[in-house]
C-alpha cells in the first residue's frame, strides 16, 4: 500500500458532470447546449483523491473501479468546501489505525504527538517538553499571527484577518478565498494519504469532536509552507479560489506531499520506526486473544476430542 500513496499525487475536482464506467475505463461526462455532450476520462490508478462537488453523480461501477484502485472519492461542496463523505478502501491492514488508537486513548501518548506534532511545524526544540495543551495552542496562534503580519507586508496588502464565513462566502477578500480552497485540496489529500493507512481521520491529538479531527491536525503540519503562501500569492487574482486549486495541484509533485504525510503520519504514531513494509501476501485478517495477543485467523482453534 506504501508505494501506492507515494505514487499516487494527484487530485481531481469536478462539479456538473456524470461520473461512469464503460468498456474503456471511468470517465466523466458534461453536456451542455453549447458543446453537447464532451467526455474526459479519468486516469483512476495515478488519482489518490477525487473531490466530487454540486451537480454531479456517479454510477456503482465507476465507484467500485475507484476503489478498486485505492482512490479516495470525497463528495464536497461548491468549490472543494467542506467535506461531507468519504469511501474507506478496503483490504487494509489495522495496524496503524490500532497505533493510533493506543496513543489517542493514552492522555500521556496523546500529548507526546501534540507536542511532536508542533516541533514538526515549528521545529525541533522549539516546544517545551512540559508544555500543556493550552500553551501549545497559544504558541501557535502567534507564530501563525506574526506568519500572516509577514506575508502580508512582503505583499504589501496592508492589515490581513483570517475570516472564514461560509454563510458569506462571497463577501471575503480574495486571500482567504484562496486560502480556504486551498486548505480544502490539502485536506483531501491529507484525508486520502490517512484512509490509505487505514487510521481514522477522526481520531485527531490536538483537534476533537469531528469526523476530520485527525485531517485537520496533519494539515496543519503543510499549511505555513503550502497554502498560505499561496493564498497571499494571490490577493490581487480575479478567481482566487480556481486558481488556488490549480497552483495547489502545480506543486504537489514538486513538494513530494503524499510520501511526506504518510512519513510524517508513520513517525508521529511510532517514534521508535521499529516497523517495516506491509507484506502482501500475509494474511490480513486475525484473531484477538488478551493473553496470547494475535492469533492468525482462517483456522480452525477447535479442540479435537
Amino acid at each position: 500500500m506504501l508505494p501506492r500513496v507515494a505514487d499516487a499525487l494527484s487530485f481531481l475536482y469536478l462539479d456538473i458532470a456524470r461520473v461512469q464506467q464503460d468498456d474503456t475505463g471511468v470517465c466523466a461526462e458534461i453536456t451542455s447546449e453549447r458543446h453537447g455532450t464532451q467526455t474526459v476520462y479519468l486516469p483512476t490508478a495515478a488519482l489518490s483523491c477525487v473531490l466530487l462537488g454540486p451537480g454531479t453523480s456517479i454510477t456503482a461501477r465507476a465507484l467500485s473501479t475507484l476503489a478498486r484502485h485505492g482512490t479516495t472519492v470525497l463528495v464536497v461542496g461548491s468549490g472543494g468546501v467542506r467535506c461531507y463523505a468519504a469511501t474507506l478502501p478496503d483490504s487494509l491492514t489495522t495496524n496503524w489505525l490500532e497505533r493510533q488508537t493506543r496513543a489517542w486513548a493514552d492522555d500521556t501518548q496523546r500529548l507526546r504527538v501534540a507536542h511532536a506534532m508542533y516541533e514538526k511545524r515549528f521545529g525541533p526544540g522549539t516546544v517545551s517538553p512540559d508544555a500543556t495543551l493550552q500553551q501549545l495552542r497559544g504558541f501557535e496562534g502567534a507564530r501563525v499571527k506574526a506568519h500572516y503580519q509577514l506575508l502580508a507586508r512582503q505583499h504589501k496588502i496592508g492589515r490581513f484577518r483570517r475570516n472564514y464565513d461560509p454563510e458569506s462566502w462571497e463577501d471575503q477578500d480574495p486571500v482567504n478565498l484562496a486560502l480556504s480552497a486551498a486548505n480544502t485540496c490539502l485536506y483531501g489529500i491529507v484525508h486520502a494519504a490517512i484512509l490509505a493507512l487505514g487510521c481514522s481521520p477522526a481520531l485527531g491529538y490536538v483537534h476533537s469532536g469531528n469526523q476530520q479531527a485527525f485531517v485537520y491536525d496533519i494539515a496543519d503540519l503543510y499549511k505555513a509552507r503550502l497554502t498560505i503562501p499561496l493564498a497571499f500569492s494571490l490577493h490581487d487574482a480575479t478567481d482566487p479560489e480556481a486558481q488556488a486549486r490549480r497552483s495547489f495541484r502545480d506543486g504537489l509533485r514538486l513538494f513530494r506531499l503524499l510520501p511526506r504525510i504518510v512519513t510524517d503520519i508513520q513517525e508521529l504514531l511510532d517514534p521508535t520506526g521499529e516497523y517495516g513494509t506491509e507484506d502482501p501476501d500475509e494474511q490480513l485478517v486475525d484473531l484477538w486473544d488478551p493473553v496470547a495477543g494475535v492469533v492468525p485467523g482462517g483456522l480452525n482453534h477447535g479442540t479435537e476430542g
